[in-house]
């Protein structure tokens, strides 16, 4: 997990979580330290973000390809 923060700002911070949130995090994400759980946790709640920002936009793209075209496309080579 660390070498996916290197190159990036760390902050340090104070917070205060719930025991039993903490707990299923770390159980939930196989984390060996709070850290690693919360980074975890935080890296996947950002990447569901992403994902649901894209689904916005799913079908308003009107210039791709159909799959008769793009079949068509890998045939030729």
């Amino acid at each position: 997990m660390d070498s996916e923060l290197e190159g990036i700002g760390i902050m340090k911070t104070t917070v205060d979580i719930p025991e039993n949130e903490l707990e299923d995090v770390m159980r939930f994400t196989k984390a060996k330290t709070k850290r690693e759980a919360i980074v975890a946790a935080i890296v996947d709640f950002n990447r569901r973000r992403r994902m649901a920002e894209l689904i916005r936009y799913a079908g308003t793209c009107d210039t791709l390809m159909t799959v008769e075209e793009l079949q068509r496309q890998r045939r030729r080579g």
